[in-house]
């Protein structure tokens, strides 16, 4: 039976709470991953009655990753310069796994414990979800126990009224398998168990949220509230379409506001969880804290975010960044609070232990202790876990295993130094080469595909369904593009796209730029932020000259931090990248990555 197991409130808070930017305090951890956390402990308030014990296990960036991750989504940097790789088994992560570690974790706490994410728990996910629409992660993180989870920009792949139906159930008419994808093949689909929260999202104009602002936890009297938030640029991320008619309002100035809310409710103990982080390092061992290994950069978004949230908020539940860290930022007090972040994959969960103070009704922030753990795969697997993985992994098996066609080695996604991959160059190719983006129009000369749409490479010696080395299956195509985005073919001047091209490092890109991929006789070169000659078939692009693009729907938004797209005209869309990205390979195979000359950094 489909219930919710928490009291909730649905709110948007509106008000501005000024507070004093203050600097990022740095506090040494280290965890080992089958200890009780130890980590730095937090400044604040100490206790003035009886306290109780409460654990806090936390993830984020699940990304509908039943099965056990595998390659570098499997992996985490163990400490003395060694990977997970190492272990026994190798490799962390599995939602079978996962929900062993967390069940051994609650062992002694089953009534003081509370389960949270962060976000993007589904969305660009392996096909085994992605085929159903993510309702097999619905089920699998209900069967974890989840309590509540804030939106991350993923949650709106599909929409944000998919994005409802995931928290509220029912199913889609999608034709029974249309598009290789098959809403509820059982016939129903209950939604989440647990609070989906969106504080930040609101209808267009008006200050009611989508999903609910904040979820009041009782845990043997003791009241926590949860504060769940998106990143504010979300809309810049995700594709245009899915939440036109929302506003997404600044994170500091909505969960401050809702401060006073859930503090006239009697809830002093506040923690948010926010679909925005830091990045340490890429050499931080997974259980690295601030002041040992693990500094985030200084312009890493979730800092102002820390510094300025009310100092009435006893600790901060982050992701997005995909890293693992846990730093003590100062609130606007001057008083340490805990931010902590898990990864992504389901490779880790975060085990923190809090004091709750009776008789002030709320967290003691001396108290408060996080650590990174490892999500071993040497533990049993959760059965129940298993039962659904075996189940949908026969419902996908005849879209999954067919072998749509082969390649003669790796494609990869490792860059030149311009930054142009061979899987770059095969997809923006692919994408060139379909002709459903033609329409009425001529057809496109251009392809341009962003880099974080590549989602994992195309490996000769893989083999998931037993097919002979080189050959690719429908499942590892997908793998490679799971966002299931439309092709749009439209207008460009050649002054646009060489304004588009230095938005790769300019505005949103300045502090990472990002490298678009392009097809073959597309050509440009640059030196730091300066573009040089840009090309197509050899000859110069032509500023006044009207070149057709293509690409997709995501970028054709704007997303990313390319709003040159929004200029373009007779805008046409086709098919889903994915149905091209298979035809292509159908038709070129076997394929060999070609030489990576058509972005060159001088």
């Amino acid at each position: 039976m489909h219930t919710r197991k928490t009291s909730i409130a649905r709110l948007a808070g509106g008000a501005v709470v000024a507070a004093t930017t203050v600097a990022l305090a740095l506090a040494g951890t280290s965890a080992a991953s089958a200890a009780p956390p130890k980590g730095p402990n937090n400044g604040g308030n100490i206790p003035n009655g009886p306290t109780m014990e409460i654990q806090l296990l936390s993830f984020n960036d699940f990304h509908g990753n039943l099965e056990p991750p595998a390659g570098s989504s499997g992996r985490l940097n163990l400490p003395g310069g060694t990977t997970t790789d190492t272990l026994t088994p190798p490799g962390v992560g599995g939602v079978e796994y996962l929900a062993t570690h967390l069940a051994q974790a609650r062992q002694g706490y089953e009534k003081n414990s509370l389960t949270v994410a962060a976000g993007d728990l589904i969305g660009a996910s392996p096909l085994l979800s992605g085929a159903f629409h993510d309702e097999p992660s619905i089920e699998a993180l209900n069967a974890l126990h989840l309590d509540v989870s804030a939106v991350g920009n993923h949650e709106f792949d599909e929409g944000y009224v998919e994005l409802l139906r995931m928290a509220d159930g029912g199913c889609l008419d999608d034709g029974d398998g249309a598009n290789n994808q098959n809403s509820c093949p059982d016939g129903s689909f209950d939604g989440a168990d647990f609070d989906f929260l969106a504080a930040n999202v609101v209808y267009e104009g008006t200050d009611d949220t989508i999903l609910p602002a904040y979820s009041i936890e009782n845990v043997r009297g003791a009241k926590i509230g949860f504060i769940g938030m998106t990143l504010e640029e979300t809309p810049d991320i995700v594709t245009a379409a899915g939440v036109a008619g929302l506003d997404f309002k600044d994170e500091v100035e909505t969960a401050n506001a809702l401060v006073p809310v859930l503090k006239a409710q009697g809830v002093n103990a506040i923690v948010v969880l926010i679909h925005q982080g830091g990045t340490p390092p890429s050499s931080a061992a997974y259980n690295a804290a601030c002041g040992n290994g693990a500094e985030i950069a200084a312009n890493s978004p979730i800092i102002p975010i820390a510094q300025n949230l009310d100092p009435e908020i006893d600790l901060i539940v982050s992701g997005h960044t995909h890293a693992p860290y846990i730093c003590n930022i100062k609130d606007p007090a001057g008083q340490d609070r805990l931010v902590t972040s898990a990864s992504s994959f389901g490779r880790l969960y975060t085990d923190t232990r809090l004091e709750y103070d009776r008789r002030t009704k709320d967290i003691v922030r001396t108290s408060v202790k996080s650590a990174n753990m490892l999500v071993t795969r040497n533990v049993d697997r959760d059965p129940d876990q298993t039962e659904l993985i075996t189940k949908y992994k026969e419902l996908v098996e005849p879209i999954a295993s067919e072998v749509i066609g082969s390649i003669a080695a790796d494609i990869n996604r490792v860059p030149n130094a311009g930054g142009e991959t061979a899987l770059g160059d095969l997809i923006a190719d692919a994408q060139l080469a379909d002709p459903s983006v033609i329409g009425p129009y001529s057809a496109p000369v251009i392809a341009l595909m962003n880099p974080g749409g590549i989602r994992t490479d195309l490996t000769y010696a893989a083999s998931p369904w037993g097919e002979d080395p080189g050959l690719i299956t429908y499942e590892e195509a997908f793998n490679v593009q799971p966002f299931n985005n439309y092709l749009v073919s439209l207008d460009l001047t050649g002054a646009e796209i060489k304004t588009l091209l230095n938005q790769q490092w300019s505005g949103a890109n300045a502090a990472a730029p990002k490298i678009l991929q392009v097809s073959e006789g597309f050509s440009y070169t640059y030196s730091g932020t300066t573009l040089g000659q840009v090309t197509l078939n050899g000859v110069p692009l032509d500023d006044a000259a009207v070149y057709r693009i293509v690409t997709n729907n995501f970028l054709a938004g704007g997303g990313d931090g390319f709003p040159a797209f929004l200029g373009g005209d007779n805008v046409y869309y086709g098919g889903l990248d994915i149905d091209a990205f298979a035809a292509y390979l159908t038709a070129n195979s076997p394929y060999a990555p070609t030489p990576l000359d058509r972005i060159i950094k001088n």
